[in-house]
């Protein structure tokens, strides 16, 4: 049974930082992990992924603002957040594609102005 642990969502002011993590178990053939964000009243969107050989993907809204990394090893994915804005409200998904497609139970995230 496929589990996603996510930790490190809280409050913060504009213009701080937040690091999120995503520990998997009991998952084998990862091919990506990433993180997506639900802001109330909108769609699921994507924020960054990482696939099992490093290559990443950021939305246009997080680029240069936040970034993703992985330990493999520890079936691990991070979402280091800096520069947050009011707009990065929302609460976080954690997201594993193996065969099949996972997500964490989401962890909030808000940013006061």
């Amino acid at each position: 049974q496929v589990q996603l642990v996510e930790s490190g969502g809280g409050l913060v002011q504009a213009g701080g930082s937040l690091r999120l993590s995503c520990a998997a178990s009991g998952s084998k053939g990862i091919r990506a992990m990433g993180w997506f964000r639900q802001a109330p009243g909108t769609e699921r969107v994507l924020v960054a992924t990482i696939t099992s050989g490093g290559s990443t993907n950021y939305a246009d809204s997080v680029k240069g603002r936040f970034t993703i990394s992985r330990d493999g090893a520890k079936n691990t994915v991070y979402l280091q957040m800096n520069s947050l804005k009011p707009d990065d409200t929302a609460v976080y998904y954690c997201n594993l594609r193996a065969i099949w497609e996972y997500w964490g139970q989401g962890t909030q995230v808000t940013v006061s102005s």
